[in-house]
């Protein structure tokens, strides 16, 4: 290569510039690709040249890619195990992004109101309520006309960040979900229910079946103009999923040095209980240097700029003294 181009092509990826083509690819969670399409869309538009192609294919499959060294970046919703990081190909730091909340989506003949305390969604789940009449559901819901329908349960059919946000909550709550069912993004043994694949199709399905319920990101149940049940957090206070509710669910929370850590049924009275952090998985070093430098400029941009429009699609930023723990910790990515 001439020395002028070699010269040229130097200036074009130093730092601050980013104009030379860059294609990043990345893969994994549906929970938070309403924020991270927005993000990824105005980074580009403001580094001419960067491309951030991500697949939004759950978080199992954004954990499998990433320590497969597929892909520069992956995503999730739950926390890599100590199994995973140790089996990794790649060392995984956890970058948080944003908060977000899992709500209980329903479908049920003139109901737009409905309270779900924690042991009636675990008996839901579990298949020990099968009718929208039952008294269990009655009992906390007076004065709603409840059909005597069958309830049609959908849950998600694959790998999925907020399955193990849902199911970290039902664990939390009831002992008999915590012995029979339990936690993981894995796809579960689901009791009852019909699998569908992505928050997009779970909200699609229970919209289409009456008697339907399902959880999701709140987005999908707001953009899809999807009922949500109120639940019943840990200091006994009926709760709608807000960004200021997952806020609070955030604020008591212990925020380990590597940013693993569950929120669901945090303590605090206006905390919501089906609340997480959800997190990039940054492999370092980087699977290619000049895409690592875009992808570090990228976590800054996101913390200064990208935060402060997480709210209008309905998730929380992150708090103030957890930006300034994860600006360290992007600083001293390889």
């Amino acid at each position: 290569m001439p020395r002028l181009q070699a010269s040229a092509l130097f200036l074009l990826i130093s730092a601050g510039s980013l104009t030379l083509a860059q294609n990043i690819t990345g893969a994994g969670a549906t929970f938070p690709y309403p924020i991270y399409s927005k993000w990824f869309s105005e980074y580009s538009g403001a580094h001419p040249g960067v491309t951030i192609n991500y697949q939004s294919l759950g978080s199992g499959a954004g954990i499998r890619q990433v320590t497969a060294g597929t892909v520069d970046f992956g995503a999730a919703d739950v926390p890599m195990t100590d199994e995973q990081l140790a089996a990794s190909k790649v060392k995984v730091v956890h970058i948080p992004t944003v908060l977000g909340a899992v709500v209980p989506i329903f479908n049920v003949k003139g109901v737009k109101d409905l309270k779900l305390a924690p042991d009636v969604l675990a008996a839901i789940y579990l298949g020990k309520i099968t009718s929208w009449n039952d008294p269990r559901i009655a009992k906390d819901n007076p004065g709603v006309n409840l059909p005597n329908e069958p309830v049609f349960i959908v849950h998600r059919a694959e790998a999925s960040g907020t399955t193990f946000i849902f199911t970290d909550y039902l664990s939390k709550v009831s002992s008999d979900w915590l012995n029979t069912v339990g936690k993981g993004a894995a796809a579960p043994n689901w009791p009852v229910g019909i699998g569908a694949k992505g928050n997009e199709s779970v909200a699609a399905m229970v919209r289409q079946v009456e008697g339907g319920i399902g959880y999701v990101e709140l987005i999908y149940a707001l953009q899809n103009n999807i009922n949500y049940a109120w639940v019943k957090n840990a200091s006994g206070n009926w709760l709608r999923a807000t960004t200021e509710g997952v806020s609070a669910a955030a604020a008591g929370a212990r925020i380990p040095p590597d940013y693993r850590v569950s929120i669901a049924n945090a303590p605090g009275k206006d905390a919501y209980p089906i609340s997480s952090f959800t997190w990039l998985l940054i492999p370092t070093p980087a699977k290619d240097a000049t895409n690592g430098k875009v992808i570090k400029d990228f976590l800054q941009w996101m913390l200064d700029k990208g935060e402060s429009e997480a709210s209008s699609l309905h998730f929380a930023p992150l708090p103030d003294p957890v930006v300034a723990r994860v600006k360290t910790t992007i600083s001293q990515l390889k």
